[in-house]
């Protein structure tokens, strides 16, 4: 190839690099400026409200849902947005997240897929073909984006596109690829564990259900852990590996095994949703076993990307 061709591929590079990352700016804006005004819907099943149903509010399904749904929005918001200007800027440091984005998106995909499956499914107002043409789109984006992005990113093109603009490096250029991405998915649990407390605080202690004020309390520990854990992995400290290690292996476990025990209907009586929200709940034809295969699934991606980070917490000269 020579050097007229090399310049050109370089140059159509960057404006890809651009583009995606102009992309991804917007995609993140429209998270965050989606967030506050979701929060309109909480007054749509309240009392007065045009959905509005006897039982609604902190505890219900509903509520839970939506309070998850917003924070869904910020947690793309905080993701997309500095990935996106950054991208789009071309400084070292967004490729460098970005890679570690892409391994967050192997265990937050799923979940996060499946959540908007079932709000899709949930809306009146969609037709099953549009259902289908999401989810086969949403399945190709969760099995083809880590392994063609990372490909993409990791590329000589990519890193010399990047490495044009080069200024001194910044903390996240600090932290070694594996670790970031460990650091984005533990910050994703914290949000899922949040999200357990609208949920009359349900906890799963090793075959059985914690609820109300003794679950949110169970909650609160494993959330102070998890961030003391997050602080240990991101300064890539031994205790921080070893701690991340014992604590997710211990929570699939605990989930698992409180969810084999459980039945799609003692779920549901723990939780103690509304009339209402029960009446529709118990027609999903589901049982305790399917949602541990579930849980299981994202469990098991977490031990994985931690067993494959151990390298990066090996004992460094003033660490």
């Amino acid at each position: 190839m020579n050097s007229t061709a090399i310049r050109t591929e370089h140059r159509g590079r960057k404006i890809l690099l651009r583009l995606i990352g102009a992309g991804l700016l917007l995609a993140g804006l429209f998270a965050a400026f989606l967030g506050p005004i979701e929060m309109v819907c909480f007054t749509f099943f309240s009392e007065g409200g045009r959905f509005a149903y006897e039982g609604f509010g902190f505890g219900s399904f509903m509520f839970g849902n939506l309070a998850a749904q917003i924070m869904g929005y910020y947690m793309i918001g905080a993701l997309l947005i500095p990935i996106g200007y950054g991208t789009l800027t071309l400084q070292r440091w967004a490729r460098h997240l970005t890679l570690a984005a892409l391994r967050f998106w192997v265990v937050a995909g799923l979940p996060l897929i499946l959540a908007f499956t079932f709000v899709l499914i949930s809306s009146k107002d969609v037709t099953p073909p549009l259902v289908i043409v999401v989810g086969v789109l949403l399945a190709a984006a969760y099995l083809l984006l880590p392994g063609l992005g990372t490909r993409f990113y990791d590329s000589p093109g990519t890193r010399e596109s990047f490495r044009e603009r080069e200024t001194s490096g910044t903390w996240i250029e600090t932290i070694p690829v594996p670790a970031l991405a460990l650091g984005c998915v533990f910050a994703f649990y914290l949000l899922i564990l949040h999200a357990h407390i609208y949920f009359n605080g349900m906890f799963p202690l090793f075959g059985t259900w914690l609820s109300g004020l003794p679950g949110i309390v169970a909650i609160d520990i494993a959330i102070c852990s998890l961030a003391v854990l997050l602080w240990g992995t991101l300064r890539r400290s031994a205790w921080g590996w070893w701690g991340g290690l014992a604590y997710f292996s211990l929570m699939a476990l605990s989930y698992v095994l409180t969810l084999l025990s459980s039945t799609w209907q003692g779920i549901l009586s723990t939780a103690d949703f509304p009339p209402l929200e029960v009446e529709i709940l118990q027609g999903i034809p589901a049982q305790g076993y399917h949602l541990a295969m579930l849980v299981g699934v994202p469990f098991a991606l977490t031990i994985w990307l931690i067993v494959r980070a151990r390298p990066c917490f090996e004992r460094q000269d003033g660490r």
